[in-house]
């Protein structure tokens, strides 16, 4: 097999794995906040806890990759990540739940940016798109395979065998991973940043975690807010020292390339619209709707259904419209479907709910191949590491903070009508609100040039004309 088909197929057996547990647990919320005695909002920590150890031991993934190998550190990666999957099954507590879901998140901080890695230092550039929609379809299978079978293990049996499913998967990624992937690594690696990976754990954590506590009636509001603070403030000293650093853990450098600025902290707030989506769904569909784990897998599936009809597309429409324009018109289409989730009701028929999710899929998982690879459009290999690594954490801190705007949102909904429980209407809100975030990412898209990626799309294209104002969008469709 082609090594544009073959590497991207076994790193997506890694990606697999971790997009079948987040998919699994966010079914199963509702049944696993009842089991251990928790509201359905605590469980956010659960997401977020994740995502949290994801944004802070990513930046190291690209040093560890070079100067250890990508192959020892993926598989070592697989190993720690299944790991945290079996301990997670035999939690007692939402304290035990969350720190294995923090050592979940330091194995799949490694395994996924580094296989991507891997990818990108393999792949000629001109292949990259069609190497990143295969690694997309296998891992895609995760999403489509884990609402109706978290639901039916939830509705059946016992919530804690879902983590078991990973035990399996692991040991068939590192098989393949020891015969397949190549141990590529550099030969001269500068000396590790601690101060900088201090400093930006801290302060991502903080801000993450902070918003994560809001709403959280274990802490007062004004905790939550100085964790934010303190967070920011940390934050603030890691732009400083990154400007006297030559080669700082988050190369701050990088966001002077247009393509990786608009590629990354544009679509951070479009993904903070995506990241909502699997904590507001399951938890509407199973509190607002009254359906069981199992009924709402097998509705909440038809995202992922979506995404991956998509992938066989993606290629040919960036090529026909270049990346500039795909990214404009796709990114209003898409946020609208993330707002008409604010429209569904009990009595609507399930065909239309599958099928507004459906579309709904397609629409998000184009823009998101579509920023995966502009990102990289103009990032010399020599800084790969670096970008996989920079665009990883902005990836999980966007998707981290919607779940905690989500769950924000639905506890000031519930706060303000005083009962204390959770109505549909409330949902709608949410949808709505992270909906307007999402669409905003479109105002860094249309500052783009039109031949922006042109390498990559594989399109022939004119002189770059300048960047078109938010006021021409509509011509630029």
């Amino acid at each position: 097999m082609r090594a544009e088909r073959l590497v991207p197929l076994i790193v997506a057996c890694a990606l697999f794995m971790e997009q079948l547990d987040s998919t699994v647990i966010a079914t199963s919320l509702p049944a696993i906040a009842a089991d251990l005695q928790e509201d359905p909002i605590s469980l956010k920590l659960a997401l977020t806890s994740y995502l949290l150890s994801l944004a802070v031991f990513i930046p190291a993934s690209g040093w560890f990759a070079d100067r250890f190998g990508s192959r020892t550190v993926f598989r070592a990666a697989i190993v720690i990540f299944t790991a945290g999957s079996l301990l997670c099954g035999l939690a007692h507590s939402l304290p035990d739940f969350v720190a294995f879901r923090i050592l979940q998140g330091m194995g799949g901080a490694m395994m996924v940016p580094v296989g991507r890695l891997v990818i990108l230092r393999t792949v000629p550039k001109e292949e990259i798109v069609s190497a990143l929609a295969w690694l997309t379809i296998p891992a895609l299978m995760g999403p489509v395979l884990g609402p109706p079978l978290g639901g039916f293990i939830t509705t059946y049996f016992d919530w804690r065998y879902i983590f078991f499913i990973n035990i399996p998967i692991g040991f068939i990624g590192v098989v393949l991973a020891t015969r397949f992937i190549p141990d590529i690594r550099e030969e001269d690696v500068p000396p590790f940043d601690m101060r900088g990976m201090g400093l930006s754990g801290i302060g991502l954590s903080g801000l993450v975690f902070g918003f994560a506590l809001l709403g959280q009636h274990a802490v007062a509001p004004s905790i939550a807010l100085a964790v934010i603070a303190a967070g920011a403030v940390a934050m603030g000293f890691y732009v400083r020292h990154a400007r006297h650093t030559e080669r700082a853990i988050l190369d701050l450098e990088l966001l002077k390339i247009p393509t990786f600025f608009a590629g990354v902290i544009g679509a951070s707030l479009f993904r903070i619209g995506i990241g909502a989506l699997p904590f507001l769904l399951p938890l509407m569909l199973q509190l607002g709707f009254g359906l069981t784990p199992f009924a709402s897998g097998m509705i909440t599936f038809a995202s992922a259904a979506g995404a991956m009809t998509m992938k066989f597309t993606a290629a040919p429409i960036i090529r026909t419209f270049g990346f500039r324009r795909v990214l404009v018109v796709n990114c209003v289409i898409a946020s609208g479907f993330i707002a008409i989730g604010a429209l569904f009701r009990p009595d609507m028929p399930y065909l239309v709910l599958v099928g507004a999710l459906l579309l709904g899929g397609f629409f998000r998982s184009l823009q998101f191949t579509s920023t995966n690879a502009l990102s990289y459009a103009d990032v010399s290999n020599e800084a790969m590491s670096r970008a996989t690594s920079f665009a990883s954490v902005a990836q999980q801190v966007s998707i981290s903070t919607g779940v905690a705007v989500a769950a924000l949102v639905l506890d000031g909904m519930r706060s303000w009508r005083g009962d204390g429980t959770l109505h549909l209407d409330d949902f709608s809100v949410a949808f709505i609100v992270v909906s307007l975030i999402a669409v905003c990412s479109v105002f860094f898209f249309v500052r783009l040039p039109a031949d922006a990626g042109a390498e990559l799309a594989q399109r022939r294209t004119k002189p770059a004309a300048p960047a078109e104002t938010p006021n021409e969008m509509g011509s630029a469709a």
